[in-house]
């Protein structure tokens, strides 16, 4: 998991290299299942040699830990565990920090990694879905020269709950979004699954413009999937002329929330 994480952040970051004032956000909902795998199954067959160098890269903040080390970063460095919506939780956490000057960029991470133990697990909850894994990831910086896309907003948090079911959890998320406009992207968490689909389809059966669904072509792989979609929306700004991308995210048991993405040249 570290190795994805790395992989994406230095992909993201480009040409601005590592900082002691980069921060870093990391979320996930799986965890570094691989080695937690490894470390119980050596404690079940003899707890006295069960390796200690594995525990360390069982813990949920070690992916962060490592990139910030990679980087030479002292800035806030954070993990968020939870549904595929923390992602956007993440950016909405980078932006606070950049705005109150706790750091002067910020690299957010969406990271999961393929274990038997996650796919075993989702088959339960859907036996249509496939897993995937990977990781995705969105350099904020406050300087906006050579900008193509900018964050414009990420709407609040809505959990699912026995008073607000995931309809309404989507539709509220919805409602803190701009209605369509020509020219502009909807980059939703849809995976082409009737049923797991229904209540982000209907909170959005207004959008008739253009639509972009990751998932139904790259898999489910939860925080690294939202991060997808926001590199997606941000890539067809770049490269296609959008005036602005609208990302949904109704994660799989949380959470609805929602961002929304400009192209700096024509807002700027």
């Amino acid at each position: 998991m570290a190795q994805h994480t790395v992989a994406a952040a230095l992909e993201a970051l480009g040409g601005a290299g590592g900082s002691a004032r980069v921060g870093v956000v990391v979320s996930m909902l799986a965890g570094v299942v691989t080695y937690t795998r490894r470390f119980y199954e050596e404690v079940l067959r003899d707890p006295a040699t069960a390796s200690p160098v594995i525990f360390p890269e069982t813990v949920f903040n070690a992916p962060a830990s490592h990139l910030a080390a990679y980087l030479g970063s002292t800035a806030p460095n954070c993990t968020l565990v939870g549904d595929e919506g923390m992602f956007l939780q993440g950016l909405a956490l980078a932006a606070q920090w950049l705005e109150e000057k706790e750091v002067e960029a910020c690299v957010v991470i969406g990271v999961e990694e393929m274990d038997w133990l996650v796919p075993d697990a989702l088959r339960l909850f859907s036996r249509q879905a496939t897993y995937s894994s990977g990781a995705g990831a969105i350099y904020l910086t406050k300087n906006s020269e050579g900008a193509r896309a900018e964050l414009a907003a990420v709407t609040d948090s809505f959990s699912m709950t026995l008073a607000q079911n995931r309809l309404a959890a989507a539709r509220n998320a919805r409602a803190q979004l701009p209605l369509e406009a020509p020219g502009e992207l909807l980059c939703a968490s849809a995976r082409n699954l009737p049923r797991s689909d229904a209540a982000e389809n209907a909170a959005w059966q207004d959008w008739t413009g253009s639509r972009l669904r990751p998932k139904a072509v790259l898999g489910e792989a939860f925080a690294a999937s939202a991060a997808w979609q926001c590199v997606a929306a941000c890539d067809a700004i770049r490269r296609h002329g959008f005036a602005a991308a609208n990302v949904s995210v109704v994660g799989a048991n949380q959470q609805a929330i929602g961002a929304r993405f400009t192209n700096a040249e024509l807002f700027s």
